[in-house]
């Protein structure tokens, strides 16, 4: 793989030099830059209604993608082997977040959802942090009980019984694509740590049956449901957010209508920087936009997963899953806020990685980028050990 070495400070007894991924690194920096100038474009005219500063949300954007690199830099500089320690009390700390969430005065509602909890300089999403801790977690208990999870059902029900509880607890938000994605993340995992194909079928086959019971539970679901078939149907009304959505698609044809002049953008297309960002890039920059965007998010995932490989291959089992599990959930959650926008799935309320407004969401998946570096660091390092042992 190939791989540049940074200035890195550590002890005196080791390598002072980060091994990082180049192209991972310009891969994140082009999402960044890209998402930052859609935020600015999409937010622009929201911000600057009333009088107000037209550069808020970019501002705050700012400040997120600041934070994560900061955080990014202090996850890199911690070894892994201490997360695989702390894996339990991590655990512990992400429930505690989610149930603190649900706590009036503490948990902070807005559109009908306890989400956040306030910090004074942000709104801070707890199932965003929560959810890294509980796949860090999930790697732990996979390197732990490999051999269980190969040949019992049990060892397979264990984990997923850990994966629903925080499922639960997130669909009481109500957050229910957060739930669905954390849930596929996790069953991702397992079956990448060899479950037993007819076990994951099975678990599969009821998870997506228990899904679908909670939302046709749901009035305001199924509403989303029916308005995501055929949206044309109330385009005023439930189909409105994707009926807004597919016309700036559309106006953007192969070249786009240019950066800042989006239509749609204009109090047509609810949250068009947070869950939409998509349309409005779709809309400015055309196809061409669209496929640069994909051959970004592409890059990233591949680099990641190579990450993954590299470290299991210099036997760093736990490292490999975390780093697989930021390239599942990555993937996915792209495919799912994508999906929603282009009218291929129910509306969900999930963002774009690296592209849409979220500070706390920002700071979270830098944090985690900061991770698969340090993974990838260590994995390097350590092959390049094996390596001079063998020939030596």
């Amino acid at each position: 793989m190939t791989a540049a070495t940074l200035t890195y400070p550590r002890a005196a007894h080791r390598s002072r030099h980060l091994i990082a991924d180049p192209v991972l690194l310009l891969a994140v920096s082009a999402l960044l830059l890209l998402g930052l100038t859609m935020v600015s474009s999409a937010s622009i005219s929201v911000a600057s209604s009333g009088g107000g500063d037209a550069f808020l949300f970019l501002k705050k954007q700012m400040l997120g993608v600041g934070l994560g690199m900061i955080a990014a830099a202090i996850a890199c500089a911690i070894p892994t082997a201490l997360w695989q320690r702390l894996a339990f009390p991590l655990l512990i700390a992400a429930f505690v977040m989610l149930v603190a969430v649900l706590i009036p005065g503490i948990g902070h509602q807005v559109n009908g959802s306890r989400r956040w909890i306030r910090l004074g300089f942000m709104n801070f999403q707890p199932s965003e942090l929560s959810r890294v801790l509980l796949l860090m977690y999930m790697a732990s208990y996979i390197v732990r009980r490999q051999a269980e999870l190969k040949e019992s059902v049990q060892g397979f029900i264990k984990p997923m019984a850990v994966l629903s509880l925080a499922a639960g607890l997130l669909l009481l938000e109500p957050d229910f694509g957060a739930a669905t994605v954390l849930l596929s993340t996790g069953m991702g995992m397992l079956f990448l740590a060899g479950v037993r194909l007819r076990h994951f079928i099975v678990l599969v086959a009821g998870g997506a049956s228990v899904l679908g019971l909670i939302a046709f539970a749901s009035p305001y679901r199924v509403k989303r449901l029916f308005g995501f078939i055929n949206p044309w149907d109330d385009p005023f009304g439930s189909g409105f957010q994707l009926a807004q959505s597919l016309i700036a698609i559309g106006r953007g044809e192969w070249y786009g209508v240019g950066l800042g002049a989006s239509v749609q953008k204009l109090f047509y297309l609810p949250e068009a920087h947070t869950d939409f960002v998509f349309a409005v890039l779709a809309e400015e920059f055309g196809l061409l936009g669209i496929i640069a965007m994909l051959a970004l998010f592409g890059v990233v995932i591949v680099r990641v997963l190579q990450t993954a490989r590299l470290a299991a291959t210099a036997g760093l089992t736990y490292q490999s899953f975390i780093a697989a599990s930021f390239g599942l959930w990555l993937g996915m959650q792209a495919i799912v806020n994508i999906g929603v926008n282009m009218g291929l799935l129910p509306t969900k309320g999930l963002t774009l990685p690296f592209m849409s407004y979220g500070p706390s969401c920002m700071l979270v998946t830098m944090s985690w980028l900061g991770l698969v570096m340090r993974i990838h660091h260590e994995a390097s390092t350590t092959g390049r050990s094996a390596i001079a042992k063998e020939r030596a």
